[in-house]
């Protein structure tokens, strides 16, 4: 029956089921629990006797409720410590872990322990690039200054180096970045640093680079190093803006001057070579006149040798007709022991004929050969048929 129920003898009872009275029955006190727990503790560490009302009774409560207190805080201490002893490593990352001051175990991804104070841990993640920048003033080989930006891309290739051969070693990445960016800008000159050489002044510099990290065993591993565009200080922009210009000018003039040496000389050389070659045709031409002369004369030698007369007398015709062919008067002899003289002016004749006929009153050289030639003719056979007669 509840307690508030009508003949429920209300007035005797609360909501816990308690009497009013000394015999209540309340709600759990907290004071009276927290005390029970003390107890329980004190009786684990040997303080377990019971109260009593003496005095002796309440001293022994007292020393059993402090080691209850230093139980707890050790609880809390322990719970704390494995909660800092337990560390993860992810995938990317890698832990170095000293005990007591001294290498002990590179530890790999996964759940892992170790026990501080002794132990020291140093976690890094050794597959992320990191950079680095830097800007400054530089003196390059023929005593310029200039500014050189650059931006150096590096990882963690070996964390105990990393950890233990140098102090700080970013740090002393930027100090040999300095060193071998100013040795490589040093040894080259300004125009190499402004314009083309800056993809091999980078390349001298990251081996260079590398070369230091290596001796000083920092564990890095310099992956990339970008050299921006080089500038002129802004105190001295504007003379250097004049010297690029004139620059410009000068390579420009070059290129005009290769423009037209490339048109020129070719078409050059292309003379010289048909003047080469007109030679060794002219004298592939007389070498083989030459011949021909020579082998002819080899061939009349022979045939004079049979018939000296005949022969004598057929080179005197032809030479006549071939010297009667390039003119247009002809002069006709008689024969031996005759002083007959015979003239044919065939330029006259000609004109005569063409006056006659209407045709041109001139004629070429070629055609009064061919007279002279049939003239020639004509005359040969009536010199054979006077011969027979004889």
């Amino acid at each position: 029956m509840a307690w508030n129920e009508p003949g429920g003898n209300s007035n005797n009872q609360d909501p816990w089921g308690g009497r009013k009275g000394g015999d209540r029955k309340g709600p759990p006190d907290l004071d009276e629990a927290f005390r029970k727990l003390q107890d329980s503790l004190n009786g684990l560490f040997g303080g377990g006797k019971k109260r009593g009302s003496d005095s002796n009774g309440s001293g022994s409560s007292g020393k059993g409720g402090g080691f209850g207190l230093l139980f707890v805080g050790l609880a809390v201490l322990a719970a704390f410590w494995l909660y800092s002893a337990i560390y993860v490593v992810d995938e990317q990352e890698q832990a170095v872990v000293l005990r007591f001051g001294k290498y002990h175990e590179t530890v790999g991804p996964g759940l892992n322990i170790y026990f501080p104070p002794i132990d020291r841990k140093f976690q890094e993640n050794v597959t992320r690039e990191r950079a680095y920048s830097k800007q400054g003033q530089m003196l390059t080989e023929d005593e310029n200054i200039i500014e050189v930006p650059l931006t150096v891309q590096y990882k963690i290739s070996n964390l105990q180096d990393f950890v233990l051969n140098v102090d700080m070693p970013e740090t002393s990445l930027q100090h040999a970045t300095d060193s071998a960016v100013r040795h490589v800008v040093g040894s080259t000159e300004m125009d190499q640093v402004l314009t083309e050489g800056r993809e091999l002044m980078a390349s001298e510099v990251h081996e260079r680079l590398q070369r230091f990290l290596d001796t000083y065993r920092t564990g890095i591993t310099v992956t990339q190093v970008n050299l921006q565009s080089a500038a002129a200080p802004r105190e001295v922009q504007e003379a250097f803006d004049d010297v690029i210009r004139a620059r410009e000018d000068e390579q420009r003039e070059k290129n005009q001057a290769e423009t037209y040496a490339n048109g020129v000389v070719p078409e050059a050389r292309g003379q010289a070579q048909r003047l080469i070659e007109d030679a060794s045709g002219y004298r592939d031409e007389v070498i083989s006149r030459a011949q021909g002369e020579a082998d002819r004369f080899t061939a009349l030698v022979a045939e004079y040798r049979k018939a000296p007369e005949v022969t004598r007398e057929r080179l005197y015709l032809d030479t006549m007709q071939e010297m009667m062919s390039k003119t247009s008067k002809v002069l006709v002899t008689g024969d031996k022991g005759q002083n007959n003289l015979l003239y044919l002016p065939l330029d006259k004749m000609i004109d005569s004929r063409g006056g006659n006929s209407g045709a041109p009153s001139s004629i070429s050289g070629a055609g009064a050969g061919d007279l002279g030639a049939r003239v020639g003719n004509d005359l040969r056979q009536s010199d054979m048929r006077t011969r027979e007669s004889r």
